[in-house]
């Protein structure tokens, strides 16, 4: 798992989670010393651990930093890294800027969808991949782009990233 123990996949359905709220404690209350400033800093951790911000976790966080729910809602819906909705094991974000389109963008997103059978926003059923579009990776001279995970793949093709695509299990 990752730096922090907070979830696990209960297997009951995709989306599922059990909480350990002493972890998540100790995570506001050891790491972030409490401090309701570092409510994004928080967020984005248990978006690490969890892939996603589900809604026990939210109104945990909620309660213990004495944040009204809407704050929350407002902070994790109106920064694109965070997400409300199970994600993938893995994050497949392909550049669709001007750019990366006119450098063959467009035939990368139809091929990716005809591959793993969801459009941009969607996760396959397996949980595997979550597939998104952004507007500018901010590499607009060697697009077109493509990032999963942390992998920037770059003047790259749709062959190549089905091909890398292969790599991610």
């Amino acid at each position: 798992m990752g730096e922090i123990a907070v979830a696990k996949e209960t297997g009951a359905q995709p989306g599922a989670v059990e909480v350990d709220f002493r972890a998540i404690d100790d995570l506001i209350f050891t790491r972030f010393n409490g401090d309701k400033e570092n409510i994004i800093m928080i967020l984005q951790a248990l978006n690490k651990e969890y892939n996603w911000l589900p809604e026990p976790v939210l109104n945990y966080v909620s309660t213990r930093l004495d944040i009204p729910l809407s704050q929350m809602y407002g902070v994790a819906t109106f920064y694109s890294m965070f997400s409300l909705e199970p994600r993938g094991r893995h994050l497949i974000c392909l550049c669709t800027g001007t750019a990366c389109h006119v450098r063959g963008g467009q035939i990368i997103k139809e091929r990716l969808e005809a591959h793993l059978g969801i459009k941009p926003g969607k996760t396959t059923e397996d949980m595997r991949f979550t597939f998104e579009t952004v507007r500018c990776i901010g590499c607009c001279s060697i697009g077109p782009v493509a990032k999963i995970d942390e992998k920037v793949y770059s003047r790259t093709n749709s062959a190549a990233i089905l091909k890398a695509l292969e790599g991610y299990t």
